[in-house]
């Protein structure tokens, strides 16, 4: 599948260092590293503390404000943290994947088109799982079981996003030979990226 032009290893994001001697480049911002392992945990959290409200309220009240922070910042950030850079067509999201397969998948900088999905699958499904478990809250008396049910399945489908995420990082890992997940520790990643041509199939260059 072909990637977004915006992700050549000769143009780092504005506001974050240049390449360095190691053959690295800044890609994710603090900032996006932040949300991003604060949510992973605080999704851990309340997915185990339902029977303790108190901490189970507080951090899905921190998710939404992550969340927040997160789709503002998808619109403002650096470069790669922006929304038009990593989120193309269905298409090419469903070609890279095949391309996991049978090796042709091309590497960038920022996230790959199916990894761009994939992040706005899970903010959606965070928000429905918090928005569902505020509602929750504000029922007098017991809540009414569909609400209970909605958010119960809100919180099943996050989880089983996060499951094919983390079979895409390692596949995706595996494919083209670096650490993601140190990358979105450390926010560097290796400057060299595959450039594929333009292709009229996938609308992305």
């Amino acid at each position: 599948m072909a990637e977004r032009t915006s992700n050549s290893p000769t143009q780092p994001s504005p506001g974050l260092p240049t390449p360095t001697g190691d053959g690295t480049v800044a890609v994710w911002d603090l900032l996006v590293r932040v949300t991003h392992w604060s949510l992973a945990l605080l999704f851990v959290i309340t997915y185990l503390t339902e029977d303790w409200q108190a901490l189970h309220q507080g951090a899905g009240y921190a998710i939404l404000g992550l969340v927040g922070v997160r789709v503002v910042w998808g619109f403002v950030g650096s470069t790669h943290a922006r929304f038009r850079d990593f989120v193309g067509s269905p298409s090419a999201a469903i070609a890279y994947v095949r391309g996991l397969a049978d090796g042709t998948a091309p590497r960038s900088l920022g996230h790959n088109a199916a990894g761009g999905w994939m992040t706005l699958a899970l903010l959606m499904s965070l928000v429905a799982s918090g928005i569902t478990g505020w509602s929750l809250t504000r029922q007098p008396g017991e809540p009414a079981e569909w609400l209970k049910d909605l958010h119960e399945t809100a919180a099943n489908v996050t989880l089983a996003l996060v499951v094919l995420h983390l079979f895409g990082v390692m596949a995706s890992s595996l494919r083209h030979n670096e650490n993601l997940v140190n990358a979105m520790i450390f926010g560097r990643k290796s400057r060299t990226v595959e450039q594929p041509t333009r292709d009229k199939t996938t609308g992305n260059g």
